[in-house]
């Protein structure tokens, strides 16, 4: 699609990613814009290179991705991503196209990046705009609407207080919320969750156990089981493929500690699944986006610099919800991390309306610190 150019003084052009070099000022651009931002984390150049190349990321196999830069003057002023997702718009019966990883300079340069989206989905006869998603709900998603001087946990995106503004004034609105809930170790909820826990156990009788390493690919499946029956009926929620699935696997291989992921059976049935990651961001900041030189040793070292764990999943199956086992997922993830030495646990995301989950977290001791927003306009 060719770029247009938007209305006003020093307006930016916006234009389609067509060259690697233009592959490289799209990557780059937010390096520029977060240099002197402490919660930024940086991303690792060669892994972002990765997202956006359909030989490498099996999401192309049932999406298009189209990116754009704004430039002023020749500068890069802006990005973004338009997102055309079949298996989402299968799923739900809806009939979207997504944005993603968005960034803007101003207000003019977030606009015409946005009216290029918003034309790129009338093409495709889509009848509303939805994002952020990078590129999916599996993935980064919302803007950040608080809690701006706190850094992202591994996984989580990162934005300045603006762009929910930007997305306002070019008249999008909320669809829906998902939240961040927090537990610091001093807080001393371990006995709270304790006693919720030792009921539900005492009712229930359920079989607890850690991850296996010795068994990765049969827990793998186990995973794969309970993440594509738990959260199916979810807002959002689009089944990973097989394919998608295999590369989260390779990825989670890297980071995961088997002490960090909880099973719960009932009846001989895994009937939940609780699973932390050490929040890498920690090393990535250390990082500044390579692995050399700088990178490798916070990697090497990344058992001294992680001190904090996000909580990724948390689900129960339909058929056993309702028991509390989510509280004793959480009290066994809660003894893990403390003997492991973790000083504090990010549980996130949860959709603003998954009343069951935001109860359990915060009757564990949790509070909510942080949301992040989902938009959408109509076409």
């Amino acid at each position: 699609m060719a770029g247009r150019q938007a209305v006003g003084s020093g307006a930016p052009k916006v234009r389609p990613v067509g060259t690697r070099r233009d592959l490289t000022r799209f990557i780059r651009y937010p390096f520029k814009k977060y240099r002197e931002d402490p919660c930024w984390v940086p991303p690792l150049v060669f892994d972002e290179r990765r997202k956006f190349d359909p030989r490498k990321n099996p999401f192309y196999e049932h999406a298009r991705i189209r990116l754009f830069l704004a430039e002023r003057d020749g500068e890069v002023v802006g990005r973004v991503a338009a997102i055309d997702d079949d298996n989402h718009n299968a799923a739900h019966a809806e009939n979207l196209v997504f944005f993603g990883f968005f960034e803007a300079e101003d207000a003019a340069a977030a606009g015409a990046l946005l009216a290029e989206i918003e034309a790129w989905g009338r093409s495709l006869g889509r009848n509303a705009v939805r994002g952020p998603a990078n590129p999916s709900m599996n993935d980064g998603a919302g803007f950040q609407v608080d809690a701006f001087d706190t850094q992202p946990f591994v996984m989580m995106p990162y934005n300045p207080p603006a762009y929910p503004r930007y997305a306002e004034a070019a008249g999008y609105e909320k669809v829906k919320d998902l939240y961040a809930y927090l537990f610091e170790r001093d807080w001393e909820v371990g006995e709270k969750i304790g006693r919720l826990a030792t009921r539900v156990r005492r009712r229930y009788d359920p079989v607890v156990r850690t991850g296996d390493a010795k068994n990765f690919d049969a827990e793998l499946g186990l995973f794969k089981k309970l993440y594509n029956e738990a959260w199916v009926e979810n807002w959002g929620f689009v089944r990973y493929t097989d394919a998608e699935f295999d590369r989260l696997a390779r990825e989670l291989k890297l980071v995961v500690d088997p002490d960090l992921v909880v099973f719960v059976e009932l009846g001989g049935e895994v009937a939940g699944l609780g699973l932390c990651l050490p929040d890498v961001n920690q090393v990535l900041k250390k990082a500044r986006g390579r692995i050399f030189p700088s990178g490798l040793m916070a990697f090497l070292n990344r058992k001294r610099i992680v001190d904090q764990i996000r909580l990724v999943i948390l689900g129960v199956m339909p058929r056993f919800r309702g028991r509390g086992l989510e509280t004793v997922i959480i009290d066994e993830l809660y003894r893990h991390a403390i003997r492991k030495g973790y000083r504090r646990c990010e549980c996130s995301w949860v959709l603003e309306d998954n009343r069951a989950v935001m109860r359990g977290l915060e009757a564990a001791g949790a509070q909510r610190y942080k949301t992040y927003r989902m938009y959408q306009k109509p076409l």
